[in-house]
């Protein structure tokens, strides 16, 4: 009769056991299968590649970016896809409507006739030159068609941008996303 006793004991911790360690399991799949789905839909972590974001984003930087449901606004970090080889990040400084132009003597981007403050961006104003380039330049002034964006690079010297008719302006739905946060190297607590 002990023995009996001490095998249904045993018996029932050992289903017991099994039971907590099957809601761990259960547990940790659901996880698993939520931050897949939230790395697939939401949000990716992206490297930089090359200078044309330099002094914000370095060559290896690696930046949050989550997909955007509203509509990108001047100022904003995007990441790019379907108009290189690879994804591209640059700052978007005019939307649909807007009239882009650049005034290559005051080194100044022109949106809608004034010039455009880069201060905002951490730049300094007077950086846009004249690119000396053997692609095709679009001609300027340019007003933004529905559903783009225009899009430079913080690096205007070496930034492959909607200067150029490879990439003119970006359609709306080739914004893979935001940029929201610098993940590596640190560079302190907030936005980039």
């Amino acid at each position: 009769m002990k023995g009996t006793a001490e095998n249904g004991q045993k018996s029932k911790k050992f289903r017991i056991t099994t039971s907590i360690f099957l809601d761990w399991v259960e547990e940790l799949s659901i996880a698993l299968v939520l931050i897949a789905a939230a790395f697939t839909f939401c949000f990716r972590v992206i490297t930089v590649s090359g200078t044309s974001m330099v002094p914000n984003f370095e060559d290896g930087d690696r930046i949050l970016v989550v997909h955007s449901f509203s509509e990108p606004r001047p100022g904003d970090v995007v990441v790019i896809v379907n108009v290189l080889e690879e994804p591209i990040i640059k700052r978007v400084v005019a939307t649909e409507g807007q009239t882009v132009d650049f005034d290559y003597a005051a080194g100044a981007v022109l949106i809608d006739g004034r010039p455009l403050d880069e201060t905002a961006f951490g730049l300094e104003n007077g950086i846009t030159e004249y690119p000396y380039t053997s692609f095709e330049l679009l001609d300027f002034p340019q007003t933004v068609p529905k559903g783009c964006v225009f899009v430079l690079g913080d690096n205007r010297a070496v930034s492959e941008d909607s200067r150029y008719q490879v990439i003119g302006m970006v359609d709306r739905r080739d914004v893979l996303g935001k940029a929201v946060f610098h993940l590596f190297p640190p560079r302190g607590l907030g936005p980039v």
